[in-house]
């Protein structure tokens, strides 16, 4: 029976292994990959990813990796496209296909309509002996590295190589195409990683009723701005409008432990340059500043004038965390 030291061996050896694998990889990067980075660039349709069992599923993943990263992608089952999917392929796309042992009969029945359609082909495989690599305008090498598989059968260093490799393309392209973190967000709306990127101040603020009080308004009068603003604090301004100060619950319980008379004026009394943020800037952003500076709100300005405020319950509230 395997023994727990053995299990950690075992697993340790099997990590080396595809460690090693990938090292094997990078030698084996070269001008094809720069032909196909270029090739990939320079399509005007989708990429279109197929690969059959294993490589099927790095496939996809390589797919959707792509698509994410700002190239149009999709995977194609090779069977299923031998039977009608084929027609999702059309004239400006690049194809991508993956067979470890470059012998794949599913994906090896379909080159002869890629070629009609005058489809670049890129392939992965181990080596260049096979008919897809020899049949490819691109192929594209993992190198005969040894599966971490005991019997040589299951596929895992050649899958995890395979995973690499289009990281790695998908990568050099994101780089190429200048994509940044606001192009990635629009693909990734939903949950959390999309709030984060998309969600800005200005969809969390509270810009109605806002508590403004001047710089000669009476603690008492202030008291009632509170009150009726529901936010825990006031803002003060001048007499053009412009912040200048703010007075907070926290604020108010110091003055009153102080026995600050009630006829006190903000002027005198209110927190000096409170800080603020701007309505474009992302919500998470703001609650980082938040957290940085240990305040529960932060006013929203333009140019000094009051725009709203957001605290860090609003932004909590949607789902995004620091």
């Amino acid at each position: 029976m395997t023994s727990p030291t053995d299990f950690i061996a075992i697993a340790t050896q099997a990590i080396n292994t595809e460690k090693d694998a990938l090292e094997l990889l990078k030698g084996e990067l070269d001008e094809r990959f720069i032909n196909a980075c270029q090739t990939i660039l320079a399509c005007r349709g989708r990429v279109v990813v197929t690969g059959m069992g294993k490589s099927g599923h790095i496939g996809r993943k390589v797919a959707a990796t792509l698509a994410s990263t700002g190239t149009p992608a999709f995977f194609v089952h090779p069977a299923e496209a031998g039977h009608g999917d084929l027609g999702m392929l059309v004239r400006g796309d690049v194809l991508i296909a993956i067979s470890n042992s470059g012998q794949s009969d599913e994906i090896r029945m379909l080159i002869p309509v890629v070629k009609q359609l005058g489809i670049p082909l890129i392939t992965i495989s181990r080596d260049k002996r096979g008919f897809l690599p020899q049949s490819a305008d691109i192929a594209l090498t993992l190198g005969l590295s040894d599966e971490a598989c005991p019997l040589g059968l299951a596929p895992t260093s050649s899958t995890t190589a395979t995973l690499a490799l289009g990281d790695a393309l998908a990568v050099a392209l994101l780089h190429a195409r200048g994509f940044t973190s606001d192009d990635f967000a629009l693909s990734h709306p939903a949950g959390a990683l999309g709030k984060r990127l998309l969600t800005h101040v200005k969809d969390v603020m509270t810009t109605q009723d806002l508590p403004i009080v001047h710089t000669d308004t009476s603690l008492n009068d202030t008291l009632f701005a509170m009150t009726k603003g529901r936010l825990g604090l006031a803002v003060v301004v001048d007499k053009h409008n412009k912040v200048v100060g703010i007075f907070t619950d926290g604020d108010l319980r110091r003055k009153l432990a102080k026995s600050t008379p009630l006829t006190a004026l903000m002027g005198d009394i209110m927190t000096k340059h409170p800080k603020s943020t701007t309505a474009d800037v992302r919500a998470s952003d703001a609650l980082t500043l938040m957290n940085e500076k240990g305040i529960s709100q932060l006013l929203v300005l333009d140019n000094g004038t009051l725009q709203g405020v957001v605290s860090l319950h609003d932004i909590i509230k949607t789902g995004i965390s620091a």
